[in-house]
């Protein structure tokens, strides 16, 4: 049984949360999201196949998981970790968190998030 087999499995029960991920293209994903495996955003992204990297396994250390937060249900207050990354990253904005840095918790139901860019573009020149 698959990652996305296990999670459809348990997607009648009651911890599980909606979220929302608009890719780079501007499609919105309706995604069901389980709190009760210790996923954080960037593996909900890689289970449903879109198109984040998380080059470093979750540790905070590549910003391949950049996203930009579109809704209020995540402080947007970073780690020491997580901040000295995204300094080093392309395209961050006031909004920018790393994916693997947001567990999946309750409090998350209706989160709306956007994909950032995956690298630099003409202006970051």
């Amino acid at each position: 049984m698959g990652l996305m087999d296990l999670i459809k499995s348990f997607s009648m029960e009651s911890n599980f949360v909606k979220i929302i991920i608009i890719d780079r293209l501007g499609k919105e994903h309706h995604l069901e999201a389980p709190t009760d495996m210790n996923m954080n955003l960037m593996e909900l992204c890689k289970s449903y196949e879109l198109p984040v990297e998380g080059t470093c396994g979750g540790m905070a250390m590549c910003a391949s998981c950049q996203i930009y937060i579109e809704s209020n249900h995540v402080s947007l207050e970073r780690s020491k970790d997580e901040q000295a990354m995204l300094d080093e990253a392309w395209n961050v904005q006031e909004n920018s968190r790393l994916g693997c840095q947001i567990k999946l918790t309750t409090q998350l139901n209706g989160l709306i998030v956007k994909l950032a860019p995956e690298t630099a573009t003409d202006e970051d020149w």
